[in-house]
């Protein structure tokens, strides 16, 4: 065992993985790779946001399949164990694991880093094979194919980590890029000792290999393809699951699963399946606490990276989506452009591949509550994002005018927000409408859950605001175009919108009073109103 050849450090850390209190077992995947190792020659990559369960999963693939003298009954607990051909493909194979983000503790060039990586597979097939002969200049191709021949035809599968983890790097040039391309393509394609490369990352292949450097891989994304989407995020099913464990180890759970479904859902794979952010779900459960998990490792600024170089292209349909709205965008292989980073296409394209967005039949949106509030920061934060800044920044006044009910005040406010440059509002519908709405009560999340079309009472309503402290006040708000506010309020009444506070089952419940909210705008007058009453 090496480094790289047949490596410990795989086993070891999946095995930590599975004794974590809220571990789901993927282990089903397995099975759809064993046709692969009977034919051989196939290569997969499999490319999704960071911290959807990659690594994990390679880890686990290596450690099923690589040699090991003791395997210590790992797998038979788990799902694979179930498949009639567990035992014949089980540790029976030479693995070369290289996780592609590790570095040497000084590099700065992309020629020390590539070095590092060749010279300690060499070493590790010197090791396992010391009757072969290496020459000066041999590339660890060169020595994987003389292993071949002299090793009666001895192959080998290949497990990698994070392969375009090199192209975020500073100090590499387009032209290293070009030379990583011909690295992967000379050590791997149309190499008789290979039989399954199986390889992860966020970047699309497509990106960076634009001849046929690449074109034996297959390449799996989660918005265009089905294969392989159930073990890459959690599914419904399995956050079911590990909320009941939850509970069960929690005797003063702080999270309901409602919660979870707002926080950490919202992808969607292309069959449909809604899938959460793993990560974010085991870390919540395991902290009893609902948080911005996923997303703690960068900024707000990480997403302003995505749309800074054309604001104006994208502001209108970022306003309507921070009010929940799916924007439509023609993105065709949107993987493949995914970080030129000029036209309204490729800006959302990257925000989907690093899953700051999700897609779904034609369209972008923010998956949910951890995302939106991030997007909620940059605004708040980014003045040359123009209206959309001005709008979010008075969102607090308008908070507080609301629940002191001084409707002239929240009529300004509105009028302002038509007044100001916002091409969004010809306020045609009242989706536009709703668009403004959510930016002019932004600071609202910060103390509510904000809900829009909510089923209360006897229909649908606009918007409910649900009190994170339940001594605040809840807030019901309709809107109307060319209707006047009273008709709104009448709605809210009428429909006893208010049942939605009265406790049910996975509700919150309010301690004080709900404010009814109506608000129009006539098209005619081009002017706003505002009523309001306690209910």
């Amino acid at each position: 065992m090496g480094r790289y050849l047949n490596s410990s450090t795989s086993y070891v850390l999946y095995k930590n993985e599975t004794m974590k209190p809220y571990f789901v077992d993927k282990t089903k995947l397995l099975s759809e790779l064993f046709p692969f190792l009977e034919v051989g020659n196939t290569h997969i990559c499999i490319t999704r946001p960071r911290r959807f369960g990659k690594t994990m999963i390679a880890n686990m693939i290596a450690s099923f399949l690589g040699k090991r003298k003791s395997e210590n009954g790992l797998f038979e607990s788990l799902n694979i164990s179930q498949n009639k051909e567990y035992i014949k493909y089980k540790n029976q194979y030479d693995v070369i694991f290289i996780d592609f983000s590790k570095m040497p503790r000084e590099c700065h060039s992309y020629r020390e880093y590539i070095d590092r990586i060749e010279e300690n597979l060499i070493r590790d097939l010197k090791k396992a094979y010391p009757d072969i002969e290496i020459y000066e200049g041999d590339s660890a191709a060169d020595v994987l194919e003389t292993i071949f021949e002299e090793y009666d035809e001895q192959r080998f599968i290949f497990v990698f980590d994070e392969w375009d983890f090199i192209f975020h790097k500073d100090f590499i040039k387009e032209e290293d890029k070009k030379q990583y391309i011909l690295f992967l393509s000379n050590l791997l394609k149309d190499r008789p000792y290979v039989i399954m490369t199986y390889m992860t990352g966020i970047l699309p292949i497509a990106k960076y290999s634009s001849g046929s450097e690449l074109n034996m891989f297959w390449e799996y994304n989660m918005a265009s393809e089905t294969k392989y989407s159930e073990y890459f995020g959690f599914t419904d099913e399995e956050v079911d699951e590990l909320f009941e464990r939850y509970e069960h180890n929690n005797e003063n759970a702080q999270i309901s699963r409602q919660d979870l479904r707002i926080w950490y859902d919202g992808y969607t794979t292309k069959s449909g399946e809604r899938i959460y952010n793993p990560r974010s779900v085991v870390l919540a459960l395991m902290n009893n606490n609902i948080g911005n998990y996923w997303t703690s490792s960068g900024p707000y600024d990480e997403i302003f990276y995505y749309i800074r170089k054309n604001i104006d292209d994208v502001q209108n349909d970022l306003a309507l989506m921070i009010s929940g709205e799916s924007v439509q965008v023609k993105i065709q292989e949107y993987a493949a452009a995914a970080m030129r980073l000029e036209t309204k296409s490729e800006i959302f394209s990257a925000m989907v591949v690093y899953g700051f967005l999700s897609y779904e039949d034609g369209k972008v949106r923010i998956p949910n509550k951890e995302l939106m509030n991030k997007f909620d920061d940059m605004i708040q934060k980014e003045e040359s994002l123009g209206y959309v800044y001005r709008l979010a920044k008075e969102s607090e006044r308008m908070l507080q005018a609301t629940l002191a009910e001084d409707t002239q005040v929240m009529e300004e406010i509105l009028e302002y927000a038509h007044n100001t440059e916002t091409p969004i509002l010809s306020y045609n519908n009242e989706t536009e409408l709703s668009a403004i709405i959510n930016l002019v009560y932004l600071s609202a999340r910060d103390k509510y859950r904000v809900e829009r079309e909510d089923k209360a009472g006897k229909g649908f309503v606009d918007y409910i605001f649900y009190p994170e402290n339940k001594k605040d006040p809840g807030i019901i708000l309709e809107l109307k175009v060319d209707h006047s506010p009273r008709e709104a309020l009448k709605q809210i009444v009428d429909k006893d919108y208010k049942l939605k506070f009265q406790g049910k089952i996975g509700e919150i419940k309010t301690d004080h009073k709900i404010l009814g909210v109506g608000i129009s705008y006539d098209k005619k007058t081009k002017k706003h109103s505002c009523v309001t009453q306690w209910l």
